[in-house]
């Protein structure tokens, strides 16, 4: 079992990088390892949002989206230490569950826009 995060660009942007503190807007796709799509903004409609590298998301997403830029897609294979661990979310992620999204960075803001 690979516990390491691992961040694959597949698209670089050319825009506003993450930095720690800001709030960013994405669409993104989780799934486990064997394909199961646990959870997609795409699907709902909605972008999500976030502030990033404070610990309001799991651990994967904020270190494994800064220094991304807008306009980019980035695919994140997320271990479950850091992830959501010991414990079960929803009626797919069960416990010591490694996660994998598919991430788009649709905006960027920070404390001096």
């Amino acid at each position: 079992m690979n516990d390491a995060l691992q961040i694959t660009d597949l698209q670089e942007g050319h825009g506003k990088p993450v930095v720690k503190g800001a709030l960013i807007t994405t669409h993104y796709r989780g799934t486990l390892e064997d394909g199961t799509e646990f959870d997609s903004s795409a699907a709902r409609g909605k972008p999500f949002q976030c502030v990033i590298g404070t610990g309001r998301v799991i651990k994967g997403w904020d270190i494994g989206l800064m220094g991304m830029k807008v306009g980019g897609k980035r695919k994140l294979f997320v271990p479950a230490h850091l992830g959501y661990g010991e414990r079960s979310m929803g009626a797919h992620i069960k416990p010591h569950s490694n996660l994998m999204f598919e991430i788009e960075l649709l905006e960027v803001l920070t404390r001096d826009d």
